[in-house]
């Protein structure tokens, strides 16, 4: 079977983790929306199912925060930040099909409240950041 470079997107309006592929995006609220990136999501394959810790939940940096069932395996989905989870996105769980078609968009996971922000960003990476991590893995990435 030929391998198939990826060729995503990765906006350049929130912060990576490059351990777990996973976005951040810090809302005007302070509050902030976290999901998977478009790489993270050719790397693990088609997500047909989300599920996110209830409401209320404290997950640390690292935990956590639900699960993903891709091709034949379930993932743990892991927080790249610690928070406070105020909303899941009912719609992806229920349709998550949003999470591979709009990772960026209406595929977002969480909505939460980052618990040690001032601390915990520094260990994110920018876009441009995270476009050359990709490429360090898949030197044949290209980007929308």
């Amino acid at each position: 079977m030929a391998h198939h470079p990826f060729h995503g997107s990765v906006p350049d309006d929130r912060l990576y983790c490059p351990r777990h592929d996973m976005w951040v995006q810090l809302l005007d609220s302070g509050e902030a929306l976290i999901g998977v990136t478009s790489f993270g999501i050719f790397l693990a394959g088609e997500i047909i199912a989300f599920t996110a810790k209830p409401k209320g939940a404290e997950v640390g940096i690292g935990k956590g925060l639900g699960t993903v069932e891709c091709r034949k395996t379930v993932l743990a989905v892991h927080a790249p930040i610690s928070f406070t989870l105020l909303d899941s996105n009912e719609a992806a769980e229920e349709r998550p099909a949003l999470v591979n078609q709009q990772p960026y968009a209406a595929g977002w996971m969480v909505h939460v409240r980052p618990t040690d922000w001032a601390t915990e960003k520094a260990g994110l990476f920018d876009a441009a950041a995270y476009r050359r991590h990709v490429l360090k893995i898949e030197p044949e990435a290209r980007f929308d």
